[in-house]
């Protein structure tokens, strides 16, 4: 008779309740604002059904237009490090890796493992694959910093700019030194041995142990010959895909009849991606919504006007190009689910 084996007994970290606690609080500030103004919903529903529809339609430009940028910035990043995709197949991977990252748990990291399993496949080396993923996501995350900056700037907040200019300069610092050592990794050789043999020295091992898979490495990295106009047009192509959806929220706020200012409307977008992109809940549910209607109603909107332009935004830039990212990952990534790029012969 076989014994019975206990199954492992997992521990969970020390902040595992934060999430919840997060939660808890958006869908409390989203139940008290539905008790308090119930009325305001309803008008919110008669304007949602009266949304004007060419805005609605160039919301649903601005959002392809938006997924578009994000094929761009892939390509450009590749085609540096010798990695020619066509736009298609560029396009399809990130429909279907935004369709993975926004509509199930876990979704971020089993999109990021998607892509880069494409990349893989594409013939961009391990170390070509990440430095892609990280790039890009850095361009992302500057791109972000300076439309909240700019729209921090249009209401105001120029008198002391100082903490925002130094979280972007740090940033652009980090873009800057990933960009040299890319074009130069010949530079970081001699370091990197020197630190591989002061690790050796202390495990007892010879010292030039690893130096041999560091260099491959590096052999590997000087494949990608990142230009500054090279780098310039992933930033651009970044920079335009935030604008791209702060239009698509612009385009969603006039089919609901509103007129926020641009200002307004800049930071209340700034603000809900922000706090979107928090993994708590898949596509930023609930929580956006909690910052959004705010940001909105601040930037001149009446409250049900505030409430369908987020309906109307969600559901272009969220539901609708979810649903298109599942079709292409169902016909054509679906077959590929036993490919492994990473196999040997």
């Amino acid at each position: 008779m076989s014994e019975l084996v206990a199954p492992p007994y997992r521990t969970r970290g020390g902040y595992w309740w934060l999430r919840w606690v997060v939660i808890g609080i958006a869908v409390a500030v989203l139940a008290v604002e539905v008790v308090l103004v119930w009325d305001q919903l309803a008008k919110a529903w008669r304007s949602l059904l009266s949304a004007n529809g060419w805005w609605v339609v160039a919301a649903i430009v601005a959002a392809v237009a938006s997924m578009h940028s994000f094929a761009q910035i892939q390509r450009t990043l590749l085609r540096s490090a010798g990695v020619v995709v066509k736009q298609w197949r560029s396009e399809a991977a990130f429909y279907a890796g935004n369709a993975l990252s926004t509509t199930i748990p876990g979704g971020p990291v089993l999109s990021a493992t998607f892509v880069y399993r494409q990349q893989r496949m594409w013939g961009a080396s391990p170390v070509v694959a990440s430095w892609q993923l990280v790039m890009s996501g850095a361009l992302q995350v500057v791109g972000l910093g300076l439309i909240g900056l700019g729209g921090a700037f249009l209401l105001g907040a120029s008198k002391n700019p100082l903490s925002l200019i130094f979280t972007l300069g740090v940033f652009v610092a980090l873009v800057l030194l990933a960009q040299t050592v890319a074009s130069n990794p010949q530079q970081i050789d001699g370091i990197g041995v020197r630190v591989l043999a002061w690790v050796n020295s202390v495990r007892g091992k010879p010292l030039d142990a690893g130096v041999a898979k560091w260099r491959e490495t590096l052999a590997q990295l000087e494949s990608v010959s990142l230009s500054r106009r090279a780098l310039g047009t992933a930033f651009s192509w970044s920079l335009f895909n935030w604008i791209a959806d702060v239009a698509c929220l612009a385009f969603a706020a006039y089919a609901a009849g509103g007129h926020p200012s641009l200002a307004g409307l800049t930071v209340a977008y700034a603000a809900a991606r922000a706090v979107g992109s928090i993994p708590l809940m898949p596509g930023g549910l609930l929580v956006v919504e909690a910052v959004l209607v705010p940001g909105l109603v601040s930037s001149g909107m009446t409250l049900a006007s505030a409430i369908s332009a987020m309906l109307v935004y969600r559901l272009v830039s969220w539901i609708f190009i979810s649903a298109i990212g599942w079709v292409v990952f169902f016909f054509v990534f679906r077959t590929e689910t036993d490919l492994d790029p990473d196999a040997g012969p």
